[in-house]
């Protein structure tokens, strides 16, 4: 059982890691991109999966479009939904011509990304790899699960809080890499100091609470309450584990002001003009 910790790019505010538990290869990848002129963040998990290799070659390949879109700017260009869009399309059809001509293997990952940008946070996801969302010590919501295990919830046959340990909990009703291009589910929100995000793979929900991921989401170090909860989530995993990885992403007051900051100014501006008309007409 590897309880060694990768950490994923160091940049203000996220922190990322993953570590392999008691499988004998490593099928999760992770990676977080910062502009820092614009502070825009973009931060992605996938989780591999199709056997002989084909699971580290997925979560590969998603991982490698997205720091190609990333590089090309297109976030600069599309709105954010629409460039998570695209970029979930696009890892697609990297696997299936990474699949191409493989025997006995499909590659097929899982997704989640995050998109921070200005006054606003995207998400998109297709499989049961997670986003939550927190304010505090309170969860404001998660992604529901593209899986046989999250239907059974819908309908009412399965607690939430046991989808970690169902029989149907591994079998996905969406994934990348498919014969079909891939159905992808949407998030937006605006930001507000003190709201945390965090990414992770089945590997991690399955063994931490709700609860738990908040409250290491709201630790001073992030980097710390990454390797934590990724050492925790090994441990109770044991000997026959899942591979884990997870991102914490933390929204401050300086990330918000820095958000607001222009629309702020413009603000104060038109007070001060109104301000001034008003002097000169008396």
């Amino acid at each position: 059982m590897d309880q060694g910790i990768e950490e994923a790019q160091a940049m203000p505010a996220v922190a990322a890691g993953r570590a392999r538990g008691g499988r004998a290869t490593q099928q999760d990848a992770c990676i977080c991109l910062h502009d820092a002129a614009s502070d825009a963040r973009l931060l992605v998990l996938a989780d591999g999966m199709g056997g002989d290799g084909a699971g580290e070659l997925a979560s590969a390949g998603v991982i490698d479009v997205t720091r190609r879109l990333w590089q090309q700017g297109l976030w600069r260009e599309q709105p954010g939904p629409l460039f998570l869009e695209t970029l979930c399309q696009s890892a697609h059809a990297e696997l299936r011509r990474r699949g191409e001509g493989l025997v006995g293997a499909e590659p097929h990952s899982t997704v989640v990304a995050l998109l921070v940008r200005g006054r606003r946070a995207c998400w998109a996801h297709v499989g049961d790899s997670r986003l939550y969302r927190f304010q505090g010590g309170r969860c404001l919501g998660r992604t529901e699960d593209h899986s046989v295990a999250q239907l059974k919830v819908a309908r009412g046959e399965l607690a939430a809080e046991a989808m970690g340990e169902d029989v149907d909990q591994h079998m996905l009703l969406r994934g990348l890499g498919g014969p079909q291009p891939p159905q992808v589910e949407h998030g937006l929100a605006t930001l507000r100091p003190g709201q945390a995000f965090v990414l992770c793979s089945d590997g991690v929900w399955e063994r931490l609470s709700t609860e738990e991921l908040g409250r290491f989401a709201r630790r001073g170090n992030l980097r710390g309450a990454v390797q934590e909860a990724l050492l925790r989530a090994v441990e109770r995993g044991g000997a026959d584990g899942d591979n884990v990885s997870l991102i914490f992403a933390r929204i401050g007051w300086v990330q918000w002001l820095r958000a607001h900051g222009r629309r702020l100014w413009k603000r104060l501006a038109r007070r001060r003009m109104a301000s001034d008309v008003g002097i000169g007409q008396v």
